[in-house]
């Protein structure tokens, strides 16, 4: 099958979008389909052979966050180019509504489109006041996807329709595999916790967890905090009394494979993220890895965690809170374990086998309607004249 999957994030800002796309489009390709993946991207970023550049984005305030969008003319013309080149047999983009290539895609493509929505915002005036502008481009799609519950009500709460959840998905063997890293593990009284995400992105949570973690120094003081993202540093610990500074490492930008061995290292991943979250890749990723997992109640991070089930939760923006959660996972070695046993079973059901499996389900159904519409005339007997 030949597939074009539509990138709405500048690919050379990597985050979960991106993420997800690279690996469904890697998967499919050891699947033995043909992919190319449109995307924004600087000149003089590196791309895999199967991403296609629509050329530089700009940031754009979006969804509580920055994102780099790609829109205008000149992307118009990459992006009919594209379609005209590829001769693809569905076209999967994502994140249709952002003013960004998706959108584009979605007024020039004619064949079978399949859209995956994975904002989750239940009070964006942004969607609604563009509801007009993009009701025409949405009733072209033959299939919506959602990466979760709530993203599915968002969905039909601002633009109508239905969609089928499917998950992001995880390697689950890449990071269950992964080796720890002796430096970053703990012992019995000197633990570590993680973190990972922009560390200049209030959204994800590190302030939070800055405020908890006096509380969590001042019973187990040997207590390590590493943090993985970018961002400015002597900021993220400016509210830290300066004593308790040396606790924080930050470890910077790391690549997959660290991130993995990272994960695998700690005891205790928090997820202190306050909102803006459709689902929790990094949640998947850390239960794969066997870390027992701390978030805040945020819905779709509850629905990742089966309720609770896989991973702890703590109230959403209560430092306290999270101290406290925080200090019963750390002194309590047989309930991490129990946490990291469930989770390990759970999370199966996110792996890319599974993922996959249904994204290219759904593939082929438009795919398959499709080719059915197009044959109908055809197949259709003449209409005889009356009296004839």
């Amino acid at each position: 099958m030949r597939i074009g999957i539509v990138c709405p994030y500048s690919w050379d800002v990597p985050g979960g979008v991106q993420f997800h796309i690279r690996d469904l489009s890697e998967h499919l390709i050891a699947l033995g389909h043909e992919v190319s993946v449109l995307a924004p991207a600087d000149d003089d970023t590196p791309l895999p052979p199967y991403v296609v550049s629509a050329g530089r984005a700009v940031p754009v305030p979006y969804n509580g966050s920055v994102a780099r969008l790609n829109f205008g003319f000149i992307s118009a013309a990459r992006v009919r180019r594209w379609l005209h080149d590829g001769g693809f047999d569905v076209v999967h983009i994502h994140e249709p509504s952002s003013p960004s290539l998706g959108l584009l895609t979605c007024w020039a493509a004619q064949g079978p489109i399949v859209a995956t929505f994975h904002t989750s915002n239940p009070r964006s005036r942004a969607m609604i006041a563009a509801y007009a502008i993009l009701q025409a481009a949405l009733e072209k799609i033959s299939a919506r996807i959602a990466v979760s519950e709530y993203a599915r009500r968002t969905l039909v709460e601002h633009l109508g329709g239905d969609a089928v959840v499917i998950p992001n998905g995880v390697d689950v063997d890449f990071f269950a595999k992964a080796e720890p890293n002796p430096d970053w593990q703990g012992t019995d009284d000197a633990s570590t916790i993680g973190f990972i995400g922009r560390i200049d992105e209030p959204r994800k949570g590190l302030p939070v967890l800055m405020r908890a973690l006096p509380r969590i120094l001042a019973e187990r003081p040997g207590t390590r905090l590493l943090v993985a993202g970018r961002g400015d540093e002597k900021e993220a610990v400016a509210s830290l009394p300066s004593a308790m500074r040396s606790r924080v490492e930050f470890l910077g930008m790391v690549s997959d494979e660290d991130k993995a061995r990272l994960l695998r290292s700690v005891d205790l991943y928090v997820a202190p993220n306050t909102g803006g979250e459709s689902f929790g890749i990094i949640l998947v990723e850390a239960m794969s890895a066997g870390a027992p997992v701390l978030a805040s109640d945020l819905e779709a991070f509850t629905q990742v965690l089966d309720q609770g089930e896989a991973g702890m939760l703590y109230a959403n923006e209560d430092a306290d809170a999270l101290a406290a959660a925080a200090l019963a996972l750390l002194t309590d070695a047989p309930r991490r374990a129990r946490l990291r046993e469930r989770a390990s079973a759970h999370v199966r059901r996110f792996d890319w086998s599974t993922v996959g499996a249904d994204i290219l389900a759904v593939y082929e159904t438009v795919a398959d309607g499709a080719a059915q519409v197009a044959a109908e005339p055809a197949a259709r007997p003449p209409r005889t004249r009356r009296g004839a």
